[in-house]
C-alpha cells in the first residue's frame, strides 16, 4: 500500500462541496477540514505508485473550487506501535 497527503486550498464558497467531491475519489481514503494556511487534507492510499498520479493529476485536478494543492508521498509509515519499539532499544 501506497500513502500519499494531498494539502488543498479551495475557493470558500466551495470548500464543503469539495472536499465531498475529493472524499468520493477512488484512492481517497479521508479528508479532513482544517484550520490554517490550507482549507482540507486528503489522504491517498493506493495499491501501488502509479495509482497516485492518477488520484491527483486525473481527478483530483478535476474537481470544481479547487485553487492550489501540495501533494507529499510517503516513503515509510510509522505507527504508535512501531514508534513504540523504536524507543524500546534504547532502555
Amino acid at each position: 500500500m501506497v500513502a500519499g497527503v494531498v494539502l488543498i486550498r479551495a475557493q470558500r464558497e466551495h470548500v464543503s462541496t469539495a472536499a465531498r467531491a475529493v472524499a468520493d475519489i477512488e484512492g481517497i481514503a479521508e479528508v479532513y477540514s482544517v484550520s490554517g494556511d490550507w482549507d482540507l487534507v486528503a489522504i491517498i492510499r493506493v495499491p501501488e505508485w502509479e495509482k497516485i498520479a492518477d488520484v491527483v493529476t486525473e481527478k483530483l485536478a478535476k474537481v470544481e473550487g479547487l485553487e492550489r494543492t501540495t501533494t507529499l508521498v510517503a516513503f515509510r509509515v510509522f505507527s504508535k506501535k512501531d514508534l513504540a519499539g523504536a524507543y524500546d532499544i534504547f532502555e
